[in-house]
């Protein structure tokens, strides 16, 4: 019978309606437990960590996704998969961090959580739940079926690396345009196998948690200032995430760029993504953003916003070399790019 650790760290599924004055508020993992009886039917052992002090989402560090990850690394060998309920605002980011955080991955480690309280007459959390752990413990002969840091939510598996959070309104709160779902939830539970990443045979799970949060993001916009763009470039960081227009374009007026090889020609990292959700970065395809190649920018091709800042973070910690971190940048390390 599988094992499957359930890690709690807060998020809108465990919460419920005061009943005075109607804010939500955390519940602890047992009153969850109650309110999903189904749970015993699952055929399979759950263990429980709850975080002594649960945790909205939006206040996630870098800490935290250390704690995590050294819950997995301390758990790996006893467990057949991993469920880990987190709030939806910043779970694309910490499912982010992790999938680089976690080398060598071999069983799942399945983010969930929900729109509505699991106390809510019409909540998603019940589903989402049940079948993030099904998934979980999901094996074919003695392997698991989706060995990734992936995000459960609304019938639909992502890569976390490649999601993001699109809608607070709806079941639908993520997507994934440039990469394919991994698994989908009907009547059948059906995995993308092609899709899927798999760990090199006899490979040791790897943990790395020296994260450097000294990132800034630079959010282009038609009429920026040069007192804007330079107040960012020159901040005490070492990594920039230039969120361009398009194909990864800018403008071509000579302070702009002057500004940006001056930042990289002080050891500063700035890689280039789009503000598209959809396509790719293509330096060098259009004029606008050739100069952008020709002074050192990093190109991040199809990366998430929530990627390119965890992966900035990872890198930045491993690599003192700025051109050694910006050619990892460029690298496909975790399925978190297409690279073209």
């Amino acid at each position: 019978m599988s094992q499957i650790l359930i890690i709690y760290t807060g998020g809108t599924i465990g919460m419920m309606s005061d009943p005075v004055t109607k804010v939500l508020k955390p519940i602890n993992f047992e009153q969850i437990m109650d309110n999903v009886p189904e749970l015993e039917k699952l055929n399979c052992r759950i263990k429980v960590h709850s975080f002594e002090e649960i945790i909205d989402s939006s206040n996630m560090n870098p800490e935290i996704w250390r704690d995590l990850a050294g819950l997995i690394q301390a758990n790996y060998h006893d467990n057949d998969g991993f469920v880990i309920l987190h709030g939806s605002d910043t779970m694309a980011y910490t499912a982010s961090a992790l999938s680089f955080m976690l080398e060598n991955l071999g069983k799942p480690v399945i983010f969930t959580g929900s729109q509505l309280p699991i106390s809510a007459i019409r909540t998603d959390a019940k589903e989402n739940l049940m079948t993030a752990i099904e998934i979980a413990k999901a094996k074919k002969g003695d392997h698991a079926r989706v060995p990734e840091v992936c995000i459960y939510f609304d019938y639909k598996l992502f890569r976390g690396n490649r999601a993001f959070k699109y809608n607070s309104s709806k079941f639908e709160a993520f997507r994934s345009p440039n990469y394919p779902i991994l698994a989908e939830s009907g009547v059948h539970l059906r995995f993308s196998v092609n899709d899927i990443r798999q760990p090199q045979e006899g490979s040791e799970l790897i943990i790395h948690n020296n994260l450097v949060s000294d990132v800034a993001v630079l959010k282009l916009y038609p009429g920026i200032s040069p007192k804007v763009v330079e107040t960012i470039l020159n901040a005490d960081v070492r990594g920039i995430v230039m969120e361009t227009f398009g194909a990864g374009n800018t403008t071509t007026d000579s302070w702009f760029i002057d500004l940006l090889k001056g930042a990289i020609d002080s050891g500063k990292v700035i890689v280039d993504i789009s503000q598209c959700k959809v396509g790719t970065v293509e330096l060098g395809r259009y004029e606008t953003s050739k100069q952008l190649k020709d002074i050192g920018i990093a190109n991040g091709y199809d990366m998430t916003f929530e990627s390119a800042v965890t992966k900035m973070m990872y890198l930045l910690g491993q690599f003192d070399d700025p051109a050694t971190v910006k050619h990892y940048m460029e690298l496909d390390l975790r399925g978190e790019i297409t690279v073209s």
